[in-house]
């Protein structure tokens, strides 16, 4: 909230439509950019060479003028770049996750880590929605998606197995959770811990970003 005040603050001098903007990152990076805008928690930069990308706020330091501006004669896009709505979720009853499969299964593993099962749901929904024997390009398996690593990382033999990889992948998000917020924590679960430490909270990366949104919901956060 302090970094949008801040935002917020320094943007309210500077038109929507300003030429030039530097968006510097608590990374240290730095970016030029045409313009910056601020919906809530996130912040969308108009690039230089077209288009746009949309972020969390949260890794912005600050905006600064650009010493570089566009020539004020240049023309202004035809049309803005659709942007497709937000998914809706209804948050389901609890007679409904016991019904999903491995209901039980997730109650208990995700009362032993002391976790909500609602959330454990949410995550094996938005990862493999409940297929045991689901694997992704990149290589990870199971019902909550465990990375070989990850596996190793909590001595998973089997990640096709749905016990043992619900408990490594139940353990490995409360981990997670005990030294990230939850929104960090769902994004390092997704683009791993090093990725939330390069960019300094959540990454600008639009499926991260979905992935966490989607999750949020499901819960009724």
């Amino acid at each position: 909230m302090k970094v949008l005040a801040i935002l917020t603050a320094a943007l309210a001098f500077v038109a929507t439509d300003a030429r030039a903007e530097i968006v510097v990152f608590k990374n240290g990076r730095s970016m030029s950019v045409k313009s910056v805008r601020l919906d809530t928690e996130f912040a969308t930069m108009m690039l230089r060479e077209g288009g746009e990308v949309t972020f969390p706020s949260a890794i912005i330091a600050r905006v600064d003028p650009d010493e570089v501006p566009y020539p004020s004669d240049e023309p202004e896009p035809a049309a803005e770049v659709a942007v497709a709505p937000p998914i809706a979720f209804e948050l389901v009853s609890d007679a409904v996750l016991a019904a999903r499969p491995f209901a039980d299964l997730i109650s208990t593993v995700a009362a032993s880590y002391q976790l909500d099962a609602r959330l454990v749901h949410a995550v094996i929904e938005q990862e493999s929605n409940y297929q045991p024997r689901a694997r992704s390009k990149k290589g990870a398996k199971g019902l909550m998606q465990l990375m070989p690593d990850t596996a190793r990382q909590y001595g998973v033999r089997n990640s096709y197995d749905p016990k043992s990889n619900l408990e490594a992948g139940v353990r490995h998000l409360k981990d997670l959770m005990s030294r990230l917020d939850l929104p960090t924590a769902l994004a390092a679960y997704n683009a791993g811990e090093g990725t939330i430490k390069r960019y300094g909270g959540l990454p600008p990366f639009p499926e991260t970003q979905t992935y966490v949104r989607n999750i949020l919901r499901r819960v009724g956060n």
